[in-house]
């Protein structure tokens, strides 16, 4: 963990130069530096407390206490990257999938065709982890120009727990609405990622019209999915990596929110 090491870094040579007597830059100089016996468990109870804070503030994200933030703290960096990176997301979101796909099996289907399953795409279906590790996992304030660009190569991968639970429950019998908040002229590129992923079948997707610009997303995402239960549907599930995605208006009767610690939409 590069910040760690760094801190680490500083602190040794403060502690190194307060060590040092005033004589002790005439030569011969001595060879050796002793430091404190307790440095180690020292910097051990620093790096554990920043584990602690971050682990906090993940937590604090997850269960939607935070102030509406721009990016990560910087502190934080490391702790995200980690994260996202190494196994502990990867069991998150597939118990995310693994309890809906438990609820959707338990869920008794009516005769008229009309129980919805409503999926967001960015980080719900469709992984953009390739554009955010070269952006800091949430280091930098989002720019929409460069994200729009990463959008048009179409090549964002799937998160595969979420794949199963797709196929899952499509086979069920479930109506797909796909709710995103790319905007329109973007359907033909998310159209071709969203095949090219493996996702099929969906019978709508609904992407922000030009009237739906500005609005912020819990806003949009409510007018969606009451057109929705306009049109006859029970919206039954809704699955999200934004509490944007799941609240509001004709919520769904179950909700389940993948994590996202490297971004927060309103």
């Amino acid at each position: 963990m590069g910040l760690l090491r760094f801190t680490l870094f500083l602190f040794l040579f403060a502690v190194a130069f307060s060590l040092e007597s005033p004589n002790s830059h005439l030569l011969p100089r001595p060879l050796i530096i002793q430091y404190p016996e307790n440095i180690e468990n020292q910097f051990k109870e620093s790096v554990e407390e920043l584990q602690l804070q971050c682990t906090s503030w993940r937590f604090a994200v997850e269960a939607n206490n935070l102030s509406p933030w721009k990016t990560i703290p910087p502190e934080c960096g490391d702790f995200v990257k980690d994260y996202i990176m190494g196994r502990a997301y990867g069991i998150d979101i597939e118990r995310v999938s693994k309890e809906a796909a438990d609820y959707a099996r338990s869920v008794e289907l009516g005769e008229d065709g009309k129980d919805a399953w409503v999926f967001d795409v960015d980080e719900t279906l469709l992984s953009n982890l390739p554009y955010y590790a070269d952006h800091g996992y949430g280091l930098e304030v989002f720019d929409g120009v460069k994200f729009d660009k990463w959008v048009e190569t179409a090549t964002a991968p799937p998160i595969k727990s979420s794949l199963k639970l797709y196929e899952e429950v499509l086979k069920l019998g479930f109506n797909i609405f796909l709710l995103t908040g790319r905007g329109e002229k973007q359907r033909g590129v998310t159209v071709e990622n969203l095949i090219n992923a493996g996702f099929r079948f969906w019978d709508k997707l609904v992407l922000r019209a030009s009237e739906d610009d500005g609005k912020l997303a819990t806003l949009y995402k409510s007018e969606k999915r009451n057109e929705i239960v306009e049109e006859g549907y029970r919206i039954l599930g809704n699955s999200g990596d934004q509490w944007s995605d799941l609240l509001g208006s004709s919520m769904s009767t179950r909700s389940f929110k993948l994590p996202n610690p490297m971004y927060y939409i309103p």
